[in-house]
């Protein structure tokens, strides 16, 4: 990435063996927007990870975004700009490129088996690239724009599970595809609007998997793991298997709509419900909801009646069936995709909605899971209230822009069209060379 010091003036890099190269994430939240800038030594060896240190840090309120999609460009514009702007003053740089997530334009997953025969015996670069061509051209529908494919598991003849095929000998070589893609429309409708504050989007990821490269650990993802990432205006939902990411789906429920909830039935302002549901809110009763009274504020009234009180058990009451709501969409999609058994008994809970008393309970009794709650890993410079939940998105991108998982390809285009087939398997070409 081009780094331009707000001083105009370049480093000297006296004495430095390594380069340190800067990267920038976006996270365009629906109810905020938020910009990390961070230095990274890339790895000297594939087992040693990058560092990274946050050198910026900028947030604010989303305007013109609802449930992950922009509606309205002009007020989504100047939510971007502001928080970059705010990130680029802390770390005193300017950048011209970030790494940007997409929680809209109704995510999907879909899975494709191809296989090509071994006419000399030994898996070559060619069969690999011929079997990801049949694969990939089983989805090859202008209506959606594919994000990231993740060829999930290799086969030679009846045995399964291998991973790197590369010289082996068989009779038959077959792939399992992972193909996450998103309708063009609301992905060229960002993409614009990245483009009008004058930044180049390097790479587009799909929220769930970047909210769970930040809260996962490395075995949960080898042994099958369910990441639900509950933000403002979406929950989104990824499954990993043998450190693959092999599901993903965005659930158009969030926080918000427990806030209006109890702004609807309360009959309070938007922001009081949203002071009543982090102050008292609760996903579980419990046995003195009912004697401890909650001060609401009425909307619309003056004077004495601007204030009345109402039981806690009526606020959880509010609550309660929304959340149960989301866990049941995730779990009927969960088992719709067929990887509910496969995913495990695991479920790591992250994004700001997470963070309501209870809903660890709640998702637990729901979902029939093991359930704990996710935080982003530590990173050297990251703020303090950026140590939250709510930031795990913003944390995977920055995590996928330093060390990107050589299994996923990520091939999006926001021009919405066919892509040729030179460019597409070039990306794949590349893949298997660093891969194998």
């Amino acid at each position: 990435m081009k780094v331009v010091p707000l001083n105009g003036r370049g480093g000297s890099g006296r004495g430095s063996t390594q380069t340190k190269s800067v990267i920038a994430a976006l996270d365009v939240g629906s109810t905020k927007v938020c910009c990390l800038i961070a230095e990274y030594l890339p790895s000297r060896s594939e087992k040693q990870q990058p560092e990274i240190k946050i050198k910026g840090m900028g947030h604010r309120a989303a305007q013109g975004i609802r449930n992950g999609v922009v509606v309205d460009i002009d007020a989504a514009e100047q939510s971007i700009r502001a928080a970059v702007d705010r990130a680029e003053r802390t770390a005193g740089l300017t950048v011209d490129g970030v790494y940007v997530n997409v929680s809209g334009g109704r995510p999907g997953c879909t899975g494709f088996t191809a296989e090509v025969k071994l006419n000399e015996g030994q898996v070559t670069n060619a069969h690999i690239e011929s079997a990801l061509r049949f694969a990939r051209a089983r989805l090859d529908d202008p209506d959606r724009t594919i994000l990231h494919v993740a060829p999930a598991s290799y086969r030679l003849d009846a045995n399964r599970g291998i991973r790197g095929p590369l010289g082996m000998y068989g009779e038959k070589l077959g792939v399992d595809v992972s193909a996450i893609s998103v309708d063009p429309g609301p992905l060229r409708n960002l993409a614009n609007c990245i483009d009008h504050c004058h930044l180049n989007v390097h790479g587009f990821v799909i929220a769930p998997y970047a909210s769970g490269r930040a809260v996962l650990v490395e075995d949960e993802r080898e042994l099958g793991v369910t990441c639900i990432d509950m933000g403002g205006g979406t929950t989104s939902v990824s499954v990993f298997i043998e450190g693959n990411l092999v599901f993903a789906d965005v659930v158009p429920i969030g926080g918000m709509h427990v806030t209006n909830d109890i702004a609807r039935g309360l009959s309070t302002p938007v922001a009081h419900a949203e002071r009543l549901k982090t102050l008292y809110g609760s996903a579980l009763p419990s046995l003195c909801d009912d004697r401890e009274m909650v001060p609401v504020p009425l909307v619309g009234e003056r004077g004495r009646d601007t204030v009345t009180e109402v039981p806690k058990s009526m606020l959880t009451g509010i609550i309660q069936p929304r959340l149960e709501e989301t866990f049941e969409l995730i779990r009927d999609r969960m088992r719709a995709s067929g990887f509910a058994r496969q995913a495990g008994r695991r479920a790591v809970l992250t994004g700001g909605a997470s963070q309501l008393t209870g809903i660890r309970e709640l998702a637990a009794s729901t979902l029939d899971l093991q359930v704990r709650l996710g935080y982003p890993q530590k990173v050297p410079g990251i703020p303090e209230k950026a140590k939250g939940p709510a930031f795990a998105v913003a944390g995977g991108l920055l995590d996928y822009a330093a060390s990107p998982d050589l299994e996923t390809v990520s091939i999006a285009e926001t021009d919405g069209s066919r892509r040729a087939a030179g460019g597409y398997f070039s990306r794949v070409g590349r893949w298997i060379k660093d891969s194998f």
